[in-house]
């Protein structure tokens, strides 16, 4: 055996016993939401059975069906992709520019600016829940969609900010020369040569923003007092004393909240992975 062939060996051990190690890894993190899928298809016979199933020996569908015919399901789906979809955009509209202004200009405060934005992320979102409350009460959105979508954003612009800065600074500057030279502007330039450079990092950021917007429960129970505006994750409380004992109703419940951010993960895992690391290139 020659050295490229062992040296070929020991990569491909090497990548077995990582792989080993990542399943080992991921079966104690992926076992609850393995559980809540199993139980929401159960009866309430073998919920309930003291030696508990690992793998229903009946399926039974009507807990799905049941909420899919729930017109206060549906509404509550609808809020939440209102919430949701409306955060994201305002999200991106504010931090992707600015991500880009931190990036490419030098100005007064810039550090300090940066630093502020880290800080955010490691303060509990209660911390503004009552100067929040406030302020949405004097301009009087209370009881509405605004007020939730702007709190969500509240936490997704300073983290795509973070995220999309080292990306747009780790751009050369030649390229948006390259731009005004075909007759592009800086915003031109910005649109048509920056951002379809940058579409890992932007995509991972649009991910996030609609992740914490769906996410979002205390923003909505503590802004929105009326049942017909709260989204999914709001209204869980109240299957639970409609239901009672029926954890299967309630899992079915949990499945249909989850669901939509696990399909988007599944589609765009290869943006979101490659923008995460593109974003650890250049500070």
């Amino acid at each position: 055996m020659n050295r490229l062939s062992r040296f070929m060996y020991k990569k491909k051990n090497r990548s077995a016993v990582y792989t080993i190690i990542a399943v080992l890894i991921a079966i104690p993190l992926l076992f609850p939401l393995y559980w809540v899928i199993i139980s929401s298809l159960k009866g309430d016979a073998e919920i309930f059975r003291k030696i508990p199933t690992f793998f229903p020996k009946k399926s039974v569908v009507e807990t799905y069906v049941s909420q899919l015919t729930n017109p206060d399901t549906l509404r509550a789906i609808k809020n939440s992709f209102i919430i949701a979809s409306g955060s994201t955009v305002l999200s991106m509209l504010l931090s992707v520019p600015c991500a880009y202004g931190l990036a490419r200009f030098r100005f007064r405060g810039k550090k300090v600016m940066i630093m502020t934005f880290l800080v955010t992320q490691m303060l509990p979102s209660s911390l503004i829940l009552t100067p929040l409350y406030l302020i949405f009460n004097k301009v009087h959105i209370l009881n509405t969609y605004l007020a939730p979508i702007i709190s969500t954003a509240t936490i997704s612009i300073p983290f795509v900010i973070l995220v999309l800065r080292p990306i747009f600074a780790s751009l050369p500057k030649e390229l948006e020369e390259a731009g005004r030279i075909d007759g592009c502007n800086r915003f031109t330039a910005f649109f048509h040569v920056i951002l379809p450079i940058s579409k890992n990092g932007t995509v991972t950021g649009l991910a996030f923003c609609f992740i914490y917007g769906w996410n979002d429960l205390m923003y909505s129970i503590t802004f929105n007092m009326k049942e017909t505006l709260r989204p999914m994750t709001a209204t869980i409380y109240n299957y639970m004393d409609l239901y009672g004992m029926k954890w299967n109703y309630i899992m079915a419940y949990g499945v249909l909240v989850s669901l939509p951010v696990l399909i988007l993960f599944i589609i765009l895992q290869k943006y979101i992975v490659e923008g995460l690391v593109s974003g650890s290139v250049k500070g």
